[in-house]
């Protein structure tokens, strides 16, 4: 199993979740975080004068986890779904998952998920 991070522009939100709807995901844990990359945040401008600066963007992260062998093709999905060209489009990781657990019923491994 691999877990999927990404954080995205919070607008992109719902058109990931469909895309990933699209695939199979059938779940999937999104929040709002606040973070800077190279952009390094942005400045609140009010009739030409500089009011504040804004050192962290507001972001959406979301994190599943799927089957190994469909892991690839949903960070595909998220990096089509989530793209705009523009900067702060946000990041995308994979990792290796050991196990799950679904607390209901006690199944693990792929069947919990």
């Amino acid at each position: 199993m691999k877990k999927i991070e990404a954080v995205i522009k919070p607008f992109k939100l719902d058109e990931v979740k469909e895309a990933l709807a699209g695939i199979g995901i059938k779940g999937l844990t999104a929040y709002d975080v606040k973070g800077f990359g190279r952009q390094k945040g942005h400045k609140e401008v009010f009739l030409g004068a500089e009011l504040y600066a804004i050192d962290f963007v507001p972001k959406v992260k979301i994190e599943l986890v799927v089957d190994d062998d469909i892991a690839e093709k949903a960070a595909d999905v998220i990096l089509e779904s989530a793209r705009t060209g523009k900067i702060g489009d946000g990041k995308i990781f994979t990792y290796d998952c050991e196990g799950a657990i679904r607390i209901r019923t006690g199944e693990r491994g792929p069947e919990a998920l």
